[in-house]
């Protein structure tokens, strides 16, 4: 079995910066040909794609974070970091990591972050 496990979230005011952190454990596992995402859903709203990273280290970033935030990932210790600057509060939400390929598909439990004064 593989198991995501997210970290880093927390409180944080306005303007502030946060950098959360997703680890993937599992027997004979290679996330170095795996591609990884973040994604953070609100109340009530559907899970949305936040950034993207590919088994290449290509990335894409959701419209709303360009500039913001930094996806990126250590294929050696099996992690992908989402770097969030300038958080506003509208980035409050749970957020989610994602690790998969052609058919394998894994989520993590979700770290909550809000942005507050």
């Amino acid at each position: 079995q593989v198991q995501l496990v997210e970290s880093g979230g927390g409180l944080v005011q306005p303007g502030g910066s946060l950098r959360l952190s997703c680890v993937a454990s599992g027997r004979f596992l290679s996330t170095s040909v795996m591609h990884w995402s973040w994604h953070r859903q609100s109340p009530g709203k559907q899970r949305d794609l936040v950034a993207s990273i590919t088994s290449g280290g290509d990335t894409k970033y959701a419209d709303s974070v360009k500039g913001r935030f930094t996806i990126s990932r250590d294929n050696a210790k099996n992690t992908v970091y989402l770097q969030m600057n300038g958080l506003k509060s509208e980035d409050t939400a749970d957020y989610y990591c994602r690790l998969f390929g052609a058919i394998r598909n894994y989520w993590g439990q979700g770290t909550q972050v809000t942005v507050s004064s």
